[in-house]
């Protein structure tokens, strides 16, 4: 069973809430990099798209690294 998450510290909250942006950014790239493979073997029209793709997982996942940065004191 779940925690409750009001009872779990504040850094603990946080931790986990980067943890889950961190996540859902790597899946938002991944699927821009599946898209884009799918433009470029056939399967939907390319209007540009594999590149535009391309560059928008790595904006993410640069960005997704640089503002997730460590939490708490060590």
């Amino acid at each position: 069973m779940l925690a409750d998450w009001n009872i779990l510290s504040d850094d603990l909250q946080l931790v986990l809430s980067r943890e889950a942006l961190r996540r859902a950014a790597e899946i938002i790239a991944d699927q821009a990099e599946m898209l884009a493979a799918e433009m470029e073997t056939g399967c939907l029209r390319d209007r540009g798209g594999p590149d535009a793709l391309r560059l928008l997982a790595g904006v993410v996942r640069v960005n997704g690294q640089d503002a997730l940065g460590p939490v708490g004191q060590a």
